[in-house]
C-alpha cells in the first residue's frame, strides 16, 4: 500500500459548512495529528485553553512517573509520595526550581534535563499561538441578512449592505461579488460555475460606517434575464468579500459573506438609515436588515 493509501485509511463521512450550507464529504480520512497548528487556531478560547491544560497535566504526570521509576532520584521528596514528584515535575517543567526538592541521582538528572528541554519547547509553542490568536486581525463588518434585487436611479441593480460595526477607519476596503451555480457541460457533467459580477464602485477609500455594494444587471451582467425561479433551478449563491487596511492596527482585514437564492429578495430596496435629526446626521443601524418593497413586490417573510 501507498504511503499517500496509508495516509488516509479509515476515512470517514464529514459535515462541513461552504458559503452558507452543509456539505457531506467523503474519502478523507482525520487529519488531527497532521494539522494541530490549524486546529489550535480556529477552535474557541475555552477549548483551546482547556486543551493546553490537559497536555501540562498530562506531561507532568508523565515525567512524575518517570521519577518514581528511580530509586530516590528526587531528594527531600516523600518516598513514594507520586503528589512531591508531580510537584517537582512542575517545577521542572516550568523551569521555576524552588530547590527544596532537587535531582540527587543520574537519572534524575537525565530525567530532569529531558523535562527542562520539554518544557522549554512547550512554553515557545504555547507563547507563539496565543500570541498568533490575539494577533489574528479580526474584520468587525456587519453584512445584511438578505440581498436585494431592484432599482438604482431606473436601472435593475443587485444590493447588497455591509456596515463597519466596529466604527473605525479601513481604508482601501475593496469588494468582489461572484454568482456561484451549478452548470451543466455539453458532455452531460456537472460543475460549479463562479462568474464574478461588476460592481459599480468596488473600492471605497474610507469605510467607516455603512457601504451599500452595487451591481447593475444590464445585458452584460451574468443576472440578465434571470428569475428567483431560475435561481434556485440552478442552485444559485452570492459569495461577497470584503478587504482592506485597519488603520489603528495597520493590518489587512478579510471578511466575506454568502448569500442562496433563496436570501436574495426581488423588487425591494433597503430601508434607509440615514436620517438629520437637530442638525445632526444620524445612522439607526437597527434598520441595517429592513427591506421596502417597490412596486410589483411584497414584504419577505422572516
Amino acid at each position: 500500500m501507498a504511503d499517500d493509501d496509508k495516509r488516509w485509511t479509515g476515512a470517514r463521512t464529514r459535515r462541513v459548512r461552504l458559503s452558507g450550507r452543509e456539505i457531506i464529504t467523503e474519502g478523507l480520512g482525520e487529519s488531527s495529528w497532521t494539522d494541530l497548528h490549524h486546529r489550535a487556531m480556529t477552535v474557541g478560547w475555552p477549548l483551546f485553553v482547556a486543551s493546553g491544560l490537559c497536555v501540562f497535566l498530562l506531561l507532568n504526570l508523565f515525567f512524575a512517573g518517570l521519577y518514581a521509576l528511580g530509586d530516590r532520584a528526587v531528594s527531600n521528596a516523600t518516598p513514594g509520595s507520586l503528589v512531591d514528584l508531580f510537584f517537582f515535575s512542575v517545577e521542572t517543567l516550568a523551569t521555576v526550581g524552588y530547590g527544596d526538592m532537587h535531582p540527587q541521582t543520574l537519572y534524575g538528572h537525565i530525567v530532569s534535563t529531558a523535562e527542562i528541554f520539554t518544557g522549554m519547547t512547550l512554553i515557545a509553542v504555547m507563547a507563539g499561538m496565543i500570541f498568533s490568536r490575539f494577533s489574528r486581525p479580526h474584520a468587525r463588518l456587519l453584512f445584511a441578512k438578505r440581498a436585494v434585487v431592484g432599482r438604482h436611479n431606473g436601472t435593475p441593480a443587485l444590493l447588497i449592505r455591509v456596515a463597519n460595526a466596529r466604527q473605525n477607519t479601513i481604508s482601501g476596503a475593496t469588494a468582489r461579488v461572484w454568482l456561484l451555480s451549478s452548470d451543466r457541460t455539453t458532455e452531460g457533467r456537472n460543475y460549479r460555475g463562479f462568474r464574478e459580477l461588476k460592481l459599480l464602485r468596488h473600492e471605497n477609500p474610507i469605510f467607516a460606517l455603512s457601504w451599500t455594494i452595487i451591481h447593475l444587471i444590464d445585458e452584460t451582467s451574468p443576472l440578465a434575464h434571470e428569475t428567483a425561479e431560475s435561481l434556485a433551478a440552478q442552485d444559485a449563491a452570492l459569495l461577497l468579500t470584503v478587504t482592506g487596511h485597519d488603520e489603528q492596527s495597520t493590518q489587512e482585514l478579510k471578511a466575506r459573506n454568502s448569500y442562496d437564492h433563496s436570501e436574495i429578495v426581488w423588487h425591494h430596496h433597503y430601508r434607509d438609515m440615514v436620517s438629520r435629526v437637530d442638525g445632526h446626521t444620524r445612522i439607526d443601524f437597527n434598520k441595517m436588515h429592513d427591506v421596502l418593497p417597490e412596486d410589483g413586490g411584497s414584504t419577505p417573510e422572516g
